[in-house]
């Protein structure tokens, strides 16, 4: 089974009497999560199989259960044993018609149910889970592998090596990076990792989609221009990395701008898409100026490209690169810390910016190649003088060295690196 990070934090929160929320994209391991927390429960906390309820509202049956809460409130009360807390587990919450309320009602009696709710779309949760229960949850989200938990999952050898933070000898490198095209090409979905073959791993892709597509697309946010719909997203994926003009892409896709939009925010809330905005120390021009867009998993915007070529035989391996460090750095980063790009009117450029609440900044930027030295480009010279972060990457595929250019540290990491790096600087407060 993949070992997820996220797991333990979860599981601490089992003795809390808070509701643990959570969420994340379809098929990305939550029903996993949630046999894991059952089996800790079991096994290690010793608790009555008689006190554990699973339900799954994409089942009719499951759904039909939760339609009167007074039922609900009732079969709790007979089964409950006094001194006992009784755990109940839903899965996919987001389809119970006002879901917040119903759970609210119930928690707020002290029954003594401990419930743990998952959910697919935030745009779901937020609007039926999220503002009912203020102050009654805490949510954890769950998105697909990170590099650390893909390489330790598939090299638990070389995961030791890299996590040492040791110098790569050649054949260590030469592995890392067959790895670290696999992950760049293919994603991290559980599902699609524990795969073997290309054809099966892109055969896996086309299922997740099309699954999100009559789900999430057609049955909850109902879309009916699919055609469009899927045309947005392909010439997302062709311009990953890049700013976001709508209005063209309206154009192309033959939509009003407001339905592109509306699409937008849709992929953003589905977990397909993040908007990066851009860094400013105005924040007010953050909210107006043009985002750049990245795919939260490089395998869907592969798959909707139709190319899974060796990330080192395409000619978009820059992009794609860039878009595998922005979705990791999109999977470490916890708010108020918040990621941007750098871009000013004479085109100097840096791919990425942290920021954290109290306005420490780590500045990125990607080579999707193997370097033997630290070189420091005009652009991030530029930006290190006037903005001097605390902290100055340079991410590639193998080289790890810091070293002082023009009197500034720079340090060369891997993907793999970035979740010390960044975690390290940039924990919640």
């Amino acid at each position: 089974m993949i070992k997820r990070d996220i797991v333990d934090s979860i599981i601490e929160h089992l003795d809390e009497k808070e509701i643990t929320v959570i969420v994340g994209p379809r098929q990305v391991g939550k029903t996993t999560i949630l046999d894991q927390i059952e089996r800790y429960l079991l096994e290690k906390k010793g608790i009555n199989p008689s006190n554990i309820f699973r339900f799954n509202l994409d089942l009719v049956r499951d759904l039909t259960f939760f339609q009167d809460q007074g039922d609900v409130i009732s079969f709790i009360k007979s089964r409950k044993k006094e001194s006992e807390v009784m755990y109940f587990f839903i899965d996919e919450v987001q389809r119970l018609e006002n879901a917040g309320v119903f759970i609210k009602g119930i928690y707020d009696l002290n029954l003594g149910v401990k419930f743990v709710l998952t959910g697919s779309s935030s745009l779901e949760i937020k609007s039926k889970v999220h503002e009912a229960l203020t102050g009654r949850k805490k949510v954890f989200q769950v998105m697909p592998l990170s590099a650390n938990e893909y390489l330790r999952y598939v090299d638990k050898d070389l995961f030791e090596v890299v996590e040492k933070g040791e110098d790569l000898i050649e054949y260590d490198a030469e592995r890392l990076i067959r790895i670290l095209s696999e992950f760049v090409v293919f994603g991290g979905y559980p599902r699609v990792v524990v795969e073997q073959s290309s054809e099966k791993k892109s055969s896996i892709l086309e299922e997740l989609y099309t699954s999100y597509l009559e789900k999430d697309i057609l049955g909850f946010l109902k879309v009916r221009n699919i055609m469009a719909f899927n045309k947005l997203v392909s010439l997302l994926a062709i311009q990953a990395g890049s700013l976001l003009n709508v209005s063209q892409l309206a154009g192309e896709v033959g939509l009003q701008v407001k339905t592109v939009e509306q699409y937008l925010n849709d992929l953003v809330n589905t977990f397909v898409i993040s908007l990066v905005p851009p860094f400013f120390t105005n924040r007010k021009k953050e909210l107006i100026k043009t985002p750049k867009v990245y795919f939260i998993d490089t395998g869907l915007r592969n798959f909707a490209l139709g190319r899974f070529e060796n990330l080192e035989r395409r000619d978009d391996k820059g992009a794609l690169f860039e878009n595998a460090v922005a979705s990791e750095l999109l999977k470490i980063i916890k708010a108020p810390t918040t990621l941007h790009y750098w871009r000013t009117l004479q085109k100097a450029e840096l791919d990425f910016v942290v920021r954290s609440g109290d306005g420490k900044l780590t500045s990125i930027e990607v080579k999707a190649k193997r370097l033997k030295e630290i070189s420091l480009s005009r652009s991030y010279y530029s930006f290190l003088a006037k903005y001097r972060p605390q902290k100055a990457l340079l991410v590639n595929y193998d080289l790890r060295k810091e070293a002082k250019v023009k009197d500034y540290s720079l340090k060369a990491c891997l993907v793999f690196d970035l979740q010390s790096e960044i975690t390290n600087y940039f924990s919640p407060n």
